[in-house]
């Protein structure tokens, strides 16, 4: 058996080993060279506790070979995994021993199977959504605060613009007739509405007028002023006082 074991070499190449419940394990192991007459066997652990996962004699029903009636390759399949599963898996070569019994003739270093929740990956998912969610939330708050701000500072601007160019008042402008002293200036009503025409539009060349308004003035009292010498109407202009 010796001899027969020389050039032996048995490969557990898998060191560590992640599952989720319920899905399918695969275990590698390899043999080469030959090897003394003896079973392989697949352990969960080693020592006085351990248990049989897998050999060739026997029923494992969520086990199988890979590679069917192979003497080289012993990797295993284990189906449908459980909690119960996680563990050290060794793969173990047996040889007879001279009282007709089975020794470890050689072993692989062991493969630590663990197991972690399938519902991680959802529960991660999820968590990356929300936080999604509150980005863009965050960003249409900030979004929707810098358009009101935007929108606050042009209302003040449009309310401060009048005050920075100077107070205006109006400045009458009475149209009389026959005062002595003063000059004569006959308006008809065609001719006030004519000036009222030409001051609107001086109003668009010349930033100092801003508005004309054309208003009837009261009756003047018939003892003070003949009839021909009452003011009729006046036109007030606003201008920037100086």
């Amino acid at each position: 058996g010796a001899q027969a074991g020389r050039g032996f070499e048995l490969q557990q190449p898998q060191d560590k080993v992640w599952v989720a419940a319920g899905e399918t394990l695969y275990l590698a192991c390899t043999m080469s060279g030959g090897g003394p007459p003896g079973a392989v066997r697949w352990l969960k652990g080693l020592g006085s506790g351990n248990k049989t996962v897998y050999e060739q004699k026997g029923s494992f029903p969520r086990v199988t070979r890979v590679v069917s009636e192979s003497d080289t390759d012993f990797s295993i399949h284990i189906r449908d995994v459980r909690p119960e599963d996680a563990g050290t898996y060794y793969c173990v070569k047996f040889s007879k021993s001279l009282l007709g019994g089975d020794e470890v003739f050689q072993h692989g270093r062991g493969t630590v199977v663990s197991l972690h929740e399938t519902a991680l990956v959802p529960s991660m998912v999820a968590v990356a959504v929300v936080l999604c969610f509150l980005l863009l939330l965050s960003f249409f708050i900030a979004l929707c605060m810098y358009r009101r701000k935007r929108r606050g500072e042009v209302e003040s601007q449009c309310l401060a613009r009048p005050a920075a160019t100077g107070s205006f008042l109006p400045i009458p402008l009475r149209c009389c007739a026959g005062s002595s002293g003063t000059p004569r200036f006959d308006f008809s009503c065609a001719s006030i509405h004519h000036l009222c025409a030409l001051l609107q539009q001086s109003s668009k060349e010349d930033n100092d007028i801003h508005y004309a308004d054309l208003q009837p003035l009261p009756v003047a009292p018939q003892h003070s002023r003949s009839p021909s010498a009452a003011c009729s109407e006046y036109a007030s202009i606003r201008v920037a006082a100086q």
